[in-house]
């Protein structure tokens, strides 16, 4: 991918893709940390105040794990219609379609990037001082879960357009994987013989170490690394199959 040549398309665009966001939004950036709270809010109250789940700092722990989710869920459900929302710059000769999903995982990071200080100010709440850690843990986490994200958008984005069920399955599928990922659970709270299926998933290892990051100033290096290559995996994965399919977008777009 020449990125660095299309550097200023790209900025471009995401600068255009963030206006249009929020244009005539009177919230604008709040709409943007308003879901994953309102849903902390609800966990909250069903799991700790009903089923009274023995977890310390129970807000936080699920803010650690609901705001790094929303950008990967928003931005993989948005893939599946990305190209035919765009079809007209697809359908342009030389334009580099990859950079149609590259820009709105972008977009979805700037949000996540964003949302920090609120995490910050949770932190600080429950007496959590953030170390030097933070630093260089939020960028390696954050490489590793848009290597992730773009992997699986650039996928999705281009296999929609052969087989328009997808989305209907990507949108059963994210939920399914909303409730094997350990954001309103302790992966200890899973028992062992259902380990394996959690383990597998590639977003539970990248939560778990946003919540180590944010909730205990480290980050589990053996879980990143291996949790690192596998995401590396997939990202070029999804870019090969993006490549491979791209030359027959104009034709059906």
């Amino acid at each position: 991918m020449d990125i660095f040549y299309y550097f200023d398309l790209i900025s471009v665009l995401t600068a255009k893709e963030l206006k249009v966001r929020y244009k005539n939004s009177i919230l604008g950036y709040f709409w943007s940390v308003l879901n994953p709270l309102s849903m902390a809010l609800i966990f909250l109250f069903a799991f700790k105040k009903v089923l009274k789940i023995p977890i310390e700092n129970y807000t936080f722990f699920l803010i650690c794990g609901l705001f790094p989710w929303q950008w990967f869920s928003n931005s993989v459900m948005v893939s599946t219609n990305i190209l035919l929302a765009n079809a007209t710059l697809i359908k342009k000769i030389n334009f580099p379609s990859y950079i149609i999903p590259l820009v709105s995982v972008l977009n979805d990071m700037i949000h996540f990037m964003m949302s920090i200080p609120i995490i910050l100010g949770f932190a600080l709440f429950y007496k959590i001082l953030p170390t030097a850690t933070w630093i260089y843990g939020i960028l390696l986490l954050t490489i590793s879960q848009f290597l992730l994200t773009l992997g699986i958008s650039l996928f999705i984005s281009s296999l929609n357009l052969f087989f328009r069920d997808l989305e209907r399955i990507v949108n059963i599928g994210v939920t399914i994987l909303f409730y094997g990922t350990p954001i309103f659970y302790e992966m200890n709270f899973v028992p062992q013989k259902y380990k394996s299926f959690i383990i597998i998933n590639p977003l539970a290892g990248i939560i778990e170490n946003w919540r180590n990051l944010f909730m205990k100033n480290f980050i589990d290096f053996p879980l990143f690394w291996k949790n690192f290559a596998y995401n590396v995996i997939i990202f070029f994965l999804g870019f090969l199959i993006f490549k491979k399919l791209s030359y027959k977008f104009g034709e059906i777009l």
